[in-house]
């Protein structure tokens, strides 16, 4: 008996409908924008009273791709943008020194020079940055491990390094990009399905923290401090379960900020200097990973 052509919904799907609008005669009317189905108007779902709804989206669109790439886990690695790769730091410290030739006295390409020369001392970072994306995603993969998989905000510098380690184990990593007035882009070992754009900086921090299952935070500025005190508020006031917060790079982190001073002045708890530990090398932090999740 032939089974009747019963179709699979009542109601045709916003992709067909949107096709299908397009085809509508060009009159006066449908050339309103109040005729536009609301979904595809730019111009209505950018007005300010729209906000909630953007939110929304930003939310649910990074979610759904990878619920649908089954990624459950995932490790944080954060770090600044500012240092990159041996080549590209000696390249930049020869051009400041060579810009320096020409005006020796100038205070402004003396202070160049001397950040350039203080990068250049960083590369290591790249480089342990770029192992512990690698150990990541292979180790993990190891079994009766879950796999985790290297999260970062997409850019250049130590998340460059990090994406690029997940990259050369042939693993997936994400970025999670965000607009700013600077013309920038994901940095190139990012998984391209994986490659996420955001407007807010509340959402895209969320989704850092969705799936964590630790947080690496490398040398870095503003953008780093921001994370990572988020992270250690969420933690110490018990709005998201304890994570291993691992500050690569005991030197940096005391001299940048006096978490003892903290305590002295009363304003944190001495318990609360053990929601985080340094560590030195991507093998450290992986074993202080796996430490944390053995106990």
């Amino acid at each position: 008996m032939k089974k009747p052509d019963i179709p699979e919904q009542a109601f045709p799907n916003a992709g067909k409908d949107a096709d299908d609008a397009r085809l509508a005669p060009d009159t006066p009317q449908t050339r309103s924008p109040s005729y536009r189905l609301a979904y595809t108007d730019d111009e209505f779902m950018l007005r300010d009273e729209l906000r909630p709804i953007r939110l929304q989206l930003e939310l649910l669109k990074p979610e759904l791709l990878q619920q649908e790439h089954g990624i459950h886990s995932t490790i944080v690695v954060f770090g600044s943008t500012r240092i990159p790769d041996a080549e590209a730091a000696a390249w930049q410290l020869r051009a400041a020194e060579d810009e320096l030739e020409t005006r020796p006295t100038d205070p402004a390409l003396i202070r160049k020079v001397k950040i350039a020369r203080s990068i250049l001392s960083k590369i290591h970072y790249y480089d342990e940055a770029q192992e512990l994306g690698r150990l990541i995603t292979t180790e993990s993969r190891k079994k009766g491990n879950v796999e985790m998989v290297v999260i970062t905000g997409g850019g250049p510098g130590i998340m460059e390094a990090a994406n690029r380690g997940a990259h050369d184990a042939d693993g997936k990593s994400i970025g999670l990009n965000i607009v700013l007035p600077r013309e920038q882009c994901p940095n190139a070992y990012v998984t391209p399905e994986l490659s996420f754009h955001f407007h807010y900086f509340a959402i895209r921090k969320m989704h850092f923290l969705m799936r964590a299952r630790a947080l690496v935070a490398f040398p870095g500025g503003f953008g780093t401090f921001d994370e990572l005190f988020e992270t250690l508020t969420l933690i110490q006031t018990k709005k998201v379960k304890p994570v291993p917060v691992l500050l690569f790079g005991r030197e940096y982190w005391r001299r940048v900020i006096d978490f003892e001073a903290l305590v002295d002045e009363g304003t944190i708890d001495p318990r609360d200097l053990d929601l985080f530990q340094y560590v030195e090398t991507a093998r450290e932090a992986w074993e202080a990973i796996r430490h944390f999740y053995k106990k």
